[in-house]
């Protein structure tokens, strides 16, 4: 594991709900609201963190904002342990040994924290547990990303490295196929059949996938357009492939 700074502040009803419900021992203390008659999620997170043990303070709006840094905070705030990242190696020791679906989430150099978020919470919906991104150029695990994942990042392990490339062909050692998702590749996601273990490479906003880390796709496919925009924001594109994934591995 990797840890950034001691502590950070995560805001918004649903990251400190997940993240009692996951790791209330990172939770250090619980920041709410004390003006007017506390919301049902308000309370219920009260009631949580009183039976784990975190302590829970009553501040002034201003604090939480000020905490929040003047984003949505929704009457709650929690400072928690700063994200642990997992580490490569841990996760190549987690690949399974044996046959069935596994599916790792690679990013290739995400700035967008609200992007990142969302795809994150579609990968843990979909069945997603690893995620891999580079450790430089790259938006890393943020409030801002644990909020826009609804706490879904409470669920799933990132890890992060300096050579992205290399990466990838450790994990086709292991028997996992890359495929990229290109606005340019003549080929739909729809068209094929997808093996069971597989690295889901997604580009950056604007750049795509860079051409090192696509030389590493062992096939690249498209998302077809039928409008006049030619391509789709990453999150929904990502989110649009994972559950296609998803679909084939049921019928499968």
């Amino acid at each position: 594991m990797e840890n950034d700074a001691k502590s950070l502040f995560y805001f918004g009803v649903n990251p400190v709900v997940e993240k009692l419900r996951s790791s209330p021992q990172e939770v250090f203390e619980i920041m709410m609201v004390s003006q007017g008659q506390p919301r049902v999620a308000l309370r219920a997170i009260d009631a949580e963190a009183k039976r784990q043990g975190v302590p829970v303070r009553y501040v002034e709006t201003g604090v939480l904002d000020r905490l929040a840094d003047g984003a949505r905070h929704q009457g709650v705030v929690a400072k928690v342990l700063s994200y642990a990242y997992n580490s490569f190696s841990d996760l190549v020791q987690e690949l399974p040994s044996a046959s069935g679906h596994d599916r790792i989430l690679v990013l290739d150099g995400l700035t967008d924290p609200r992007n990142f978020g969302a795809l994150l919470r579609s990968a843990e919906g979909a069945g997603v547990r690893h995620v891999v991104i580079p450790k430089n150029r790259a938006v890393g695990v943020t409030p801002t990303v644990v909020k826009s994942s609804a706490g879904a990042v409470h669920y799933l392990k990132v890890s992060r490295v300096s050579n992205l490339r290399r990466a990838i062909l450790t994990l086709k050692q292991r028997g996992y196929w890359a495929i990229g998702l290109d606005a340019e590749a003549p080929a739909s996601l729809y068209d094929k059949g997808y093996p069971e273990k597989l690295v889901v490479v997604l580009g950056a906003e604007g750049t795509g996938i860079r051409p090192l880390v696509k030389q590493e796709c062992d096939f690249l496919v498209s998302i077809p357009m039928r409008g006049r925009i030619a391509s789709l924001n990453v999150a929904v594109a990502g989110g649009i492939f994972l559950y296609e994934l998803l679909r084939q591995s049921k019928q499968g």
